[in-house]
């Protein structure tokens, strides 16, 4: 009976002793070497039921960086390093970058405007500047402009890749009423949503081409042979006139107005009207000029205006061709489409809104009225009398 009860206390206090060392194990770090005292044959602090607790100082101590021995590049293991190598942490997998786009990897360009042709419309408004009320010139006597070559040419290079706005005018009147008044924006048809399809380009003024080249008059003189846009800005820049001008003009070419002209009397012949009718094609957003700053005031120089007269430099144009060629001629392609497709799509819009006496732009809400519900089908017969 004694054997028995000692063999059961000896296997209690067995699992006594296995179960302190775990868990002192936990609540203490294991330290290889032979540091400190208690330390046992493998070189780790023993802990077991019989051992004296360490003090904070002490616990301080064994954490404080020793002399380490130099590291062996071979694979055999020392006494002295029974630890396996503690692999990197983990970092995850490399992605090559953010997939969020920052600031500056947003994508360069102007920006893109649903159904408007794309270009960088902050153009139009520059600093410094102000368009004209018929919104035809813009005007800038910003000194850093007009005082600076590079500056000048870099902001007439900037203002050439927008092009003009080339519009159509129908009105109609009679016993001086207006009856109809609409206006059609052609600008799309410069250019193509390609970028890389545009047919736009600057021009300077040609050797013997007579121009105003920095006086008061026509001149084919100076001439500047191939320093182009960037030696007129420096003359410019250089010229002591009191006050003095430089225009980029805007304009488009190869587009058959006469064509649309003729479509558009023939179509409005159909409907009986008998009034005046006029056909223009005014374009706006067409210059852009650069002056230099009063030197008094606005007063000051128009008196110097009238006396010494005005030093104009009109040598650059920016050339916005609807097409490569003249109507009629071979090899001809258009930046959007040609003429007659243009027709096409847009004679029934625009006889809609003359027959409704329409006063205002005629848009692609007006194509798309007619496709979804043929508006034009009940305006075929259109009475134009005045009660006068």
């Amino acid at each position: 009976m004694d054997l028995t009860v000692r063999a059961a206390s000896a296997e209690k206090e067995q699992l006594q002793q296995r179960y302190e060392a775990s868990s002192s194990s936990l609540q203490r770090p294991q330290l290889s070497g032979s540091h400190g005292r208690g330390s046992g044959s493998n070189g780790h602090l023993s802990i077991g039921s019989g051992s004296v607790p360490m003090s904070e100082e002490e616990l301080e101590s064994q954490f404080q960086p020793s002399p380490s021995p130099p590291v062996s590049h071979n694979n055999t293991t020392s006494p002295n390093n029974l630890r396996a190598p503690t692999p990197p942490p983990y970092s995850g997998p490399s992605t090559g970058g953010s997939t969020q786009p920052s600031a500056s990897q947003e994508p360069k360009g102007p920006k893109k405007f649903p159904g408007l042709p794309l270009l960088d419309y902050q153009l139009y408004n520059p600093p410094l500047s102000n368009l004209s009320a018929d919104h035809t010139t813009l005007k800038t006597s910003a000194t850093y402009i007009s005082a600076n070559a590079s500056a000048l040419s870099s902001f007439i290079r900037s203002q050439s890749t927008i092009p003009p706005k080339p519009q159509i005018h129908i009105t109609g009147k009679q016993h001086g009423f207006v009856d109809f008044a609409i206006k059609v924006n052609l600008m799309n048809l410069l250019v193509p949503e390609n970028p890389r399809k545009r047919m736009d380009y600057i021009r300077c003024v040609a050797t013997g081409e007579v121009a105003l080249r920095g006086g008061t008059q026509p001149s084919a003189e100076p001439e500047v042979s191939d320093g182009g846009l960037d030696e007129w800005a420096r003359r410019f820049v250089e010229d002591s006139a009191s006050v003095k001008t430089f225009l980029l003009e805007r304009v488009v070419i190869n587009m058959d107005l006469n064509w649309i002209e003729g479509q558009i009397r023939s179509m409005i012949a159909t409907t009986s009207y008998k009034g005046e009718v006029s056909v223009s094609f005014p374009v706006t957003h067409a210059k852009v000029v650069v002056q230099n700053p009063d030197k008094v005031n606005k007063f000051f120089t128009s008196v110097s205006t009238l006396f010494a007269g005005k030093k104009k430099y009109e040598v650059v144009k920016a050339v916005w061709p609807f097409a490569t060629h003249k109507s009629g001629e071979p090899d001809r392609h258009c930046a959007v489409m040609s003429e007659h497709a243009w027709w096409r799509e847009w004679q029934n819009p625009l006889r809609h809104a003359i027959v409704t006496r329409r006063q205002g732009w005629v848009s692609i809400e007006d194509k798309l009225e007619f496709l979804m519900e043929g508006t034009d089908q009940n305006s075929a017969v259109v009475s134009w009398g005045h009660n006068i």
